[in-house]
This record gives structure tokens, C-alpha cells and sequence, in this order.
């Protein structure tokens, strides 16, 4: 049998509390099995991996990360509390978390007392499902950190901004985000990407939301032209939550954004999104959408335009299980092509095993 390629799984793990080293262990051992995907996977069909082993990516350092200041469009987020990280640690410097309200925790993972992370951390996100989920569990050192308390309200969005900063030396990282909404709770979070420089991120959110609660979720995806961006998020929806997701995606040489969720009873789900891509950019949206208990909706649209050598990637997947009657599921991706070099690889599907369900899905390119 051919060894498995599992590049970036040289890095020593940092210590933690006995239930994070099983944790990690569990996680390298799994990224090692599986190896870096490839094209053989159906998941990663469209996706090749494989230009990321060309490049010495080198471990972003607990000490000496460069310093990057927030582009000036970018802080312009007026009243929004603000949660910078560099290379994936947090910066307390430029964040603004001050007088937050009754109910509400924002801070760097890294410094939660361990045993408040154990019913959440690692338990939501499958590393099973996704190899680079798994690596990032081995060596995740920092991220954001949100919680809020039942009915407790987010009075102003969270704005977190990530910058990846490279200089000689091309950098690697593995954020690793957990958000915790109580029953009946509402926030706002606004992801900002940005950067300079060769680096690769590798970013993996957990997001848990109680009965009746409410996430509001804006991502822009906007990195360097040399950057790699791999994100994936693993959100869980108990019974009458809501989630409203949507991401831009501008930059990066490569960039993936996954993105699962499992849904409860009475659950409104929305995901959409936007892609704009030129050069010899490859950008990938993949997402799931799991209903596993009657009575909810689902409602997905991706719309993008390529020019020059650009490749998309769509794969959306609405699966309604046996117990999932009274679902509304709707799929759409649409996208213009602007030159003959472009492509682009769409690939909705519908698995439905429920009969008493309205479901529909369609994609368009020209």
C-alpha cells in the first residue's frame, strides 16, 4: 500500500489539559490515516491539494509573529466590537472587547480555563469528515472564543479580523474558533480575511446554538494572491434556531469554504454567497445541510463570476433524513463566465428520505 502524503503533521503538540492531549493525539492519528485529501476523494474532486506541498511552509512561532497592522477599509466596522488575531493568535492590542454585555464571554481560546471548553471543543466539528479539520485539532494553539449565556444579546456585531502575515518565510497556521449560544440568545459575527504575503490557513469553527437561538454570520474572504485559505465550519442547530450565514469570496490563490450544518426542529437555515475570481485563482464552496427533525427550512444561493484562467468550484448538499418530514429545502448556484478560460465545476445534490417534504435545487453557468 502507498504511504498516505501527510505533509504540515511535523510539528511538536503543545501540552494542555489530559482531555486536549487525547484530543490532539486522536486528531494527528487521524490526519495521518487519511493523509492530505486528493482528487480520488469525492469531497475533493474539483480541489487538488497538492501545489500546497511544493511550498516549506514553516510553523507560525508562538513568539515572534510578525506584527500587522489592520488595513484602513477594513477597521471601518463603526461601533462593532473587534477581535484581531495575527497568524492566528490573538492580538489584544488591536482588539476592542471592553464593556461587553451581562451574559456575554469574548476572548482568546488559548486562555479559557480548559475545563469550560470540554463539552464543546472537538465535539461538534467531524475530523473524521474533513482530514485538515483533523490537523487543525492536532496543532490549533489560538482562536476566538464567544459565549453567551442564556437570552443574553450581542448589543453590537463582533467583528473578527484575521490578518496572515508572511515575510521571507512562508507561514502556516491552524485557527481554531468555538462560539456557544445559549437558549434564546442573539450575536452577530463578522469574519474579515486579510493578508500578505505566502501563508497558509487552515481555520476551523465550532458553533453551538441552543433552543431559540440566533447567529447572524458574515464572512470576507479577501487574502493575498500568494495565500492559502482552507476553511471549514461545523455549526449545530438545536430546535428553533436560526442561522444566517453568508460569504464573499475575492482572494487567495486557493480558497475552500465548507461549511455542515445540522439542523433541529423548527430550524431556519440560510446560507449564501458570492465569488469573484481572476488570474489562476481556484475558489471552492462546499457546504451540507442536515435535516434531521421535522418542520424546518433551508434555503442556500451561491452566485459567482469568473474571468482569465479562474476555476470555481459549488458542491451543496441537502440531505433530509426518514424522520425529517414537513422539510423546505431550496438549492441554487449560478455563475458568469467572463472569458473561455475560465470553468467551472457545479455539483448540487438532494438525498431525501423523508415523502412528506418540498425540495429543490438547480445551477446555472454561461
Amino acid at each position: 500500500m502507498a504511504r498516505k502524503s501527510t505533509p504540515f503533521a511535523d510539528e511538536a503538540l503543545v501540552a494542555g489539559a489530559p482531555w486536549i492531549d487525547a484530543l490532539r493525539g486522536d486528531a494527528l492519528a487521524c490526519y495521518r490515516e487519511q493523509g492530505l485529501p486528493t482528487a480520488r476523494s469525492e469531497a475533493w474532486k474539483f480541489t487538488n491539494l497538492r501545489r500546497l506541498e511544493r511550498i516549506a511552509f514553516a510553523p507560525s512561532p508562538a513568539k515572534g509573529t510578525p506584527v500587522a497592522e489592520i488595513p484602513d477599509g477594513i477597521a471601518a466596522l463603526d461601533g462593532a466590537y473587534r477581535a484581531v488575531f495575527v497568524n492566528g493568535r490573538f492580538d489584544a492590542a488591536q482588539s476592542r472587547l471592553g464593556d461587553l454585555p451581562k451574559g456575554v464571554e469574548i476572548g482568546s481560546l488559548a486562555a479559557v480555563d480548559p475545563d469550560l471548553l470540554e463539552p464543546y471543543l472537538g465535539r461538534i466539528a467531524d475530523t473524521q469528515v474533513h482530514p485538515l479539520a483533523a490537523l487543525n485539532t492536532a496543532y490549533m494553539a489560538d482562536g476566538l472564543y464567544m459565549k453567551l449565556a442564556d437570552n443574553a444579546v450581542l448589543d453590537a456585531p463582533l467583528h473578527l479580523i484575521s490578518i496572515a502575515s508572511a515575510g521571507e518565510t512562508a507561514q502556516r497556521f491552524h485557527p481554531r474558533h468555538l462560539v456557544v449560544l445559549g437558549e434564546n440568545a442573539t450575536a452577530t459575527l463578522v469574519e474579515s480575511h486579510v493578508g500578505a504575503g505566502e501563508t497558509f490557513s487552515n481555520t476551523v469553527l465550532e458553533a453551538d446554538l441552543g433552543v431559540s437561538a440566533m447567529l447572524n454570520h458574515y464572512k470576507l474572504q479577501n487574502e493575498a494572491p500568494d495565500a492559502f485559505h482552507i476553511a471549514f465550519s461545523q455549526i449545530r442547530l438545536a430546535d428553533r434556531a436560526s442561522y444566517d450565514g453568508f460569504v464573499l469570496q475575492t482572494g487567495a490563490r486557493l480558497a475552500r469554504n465548507e461549511v455542515r450544518v445540522q439542523l433541529g426542529d423548527r430550524v431556519e437555515c440560510r446560507l449564501n454567497g458570492a465569488y469573484l475570481g481572476r488570474g489562476d485563482q481556484h475558489i471552492d464552496n462546499t457546504t451540507f445541510i442536515d435535516h434531521t427533525a421535522p418542520n424546518s427550512t433551508s434555503r442556500e444561493v451561491y452566485k459567482g463570476v469568473l474571468d482569465d484562467r479562474a476555476r470555481g468550484v459549488f458542491q451543496g448538499k441537502i440531505l433530509v433524513r426518514k424522520d425529517a418530514q414537513k422539510t423546505n429545502g431550496h438549492q441554487l448556484n449560478k455563475t458568469l463566465l467572463l472569458s473561455r478560460g475560465t470553468e467551472m465545476d457545479s455539483k448540487p445534490e438532494l438525498e431525501i428520505y423523508a415523502d412528506d417534504v418540498k425540495c429543490g435545487h438547480g445551477a446555472t453557468t454561461g
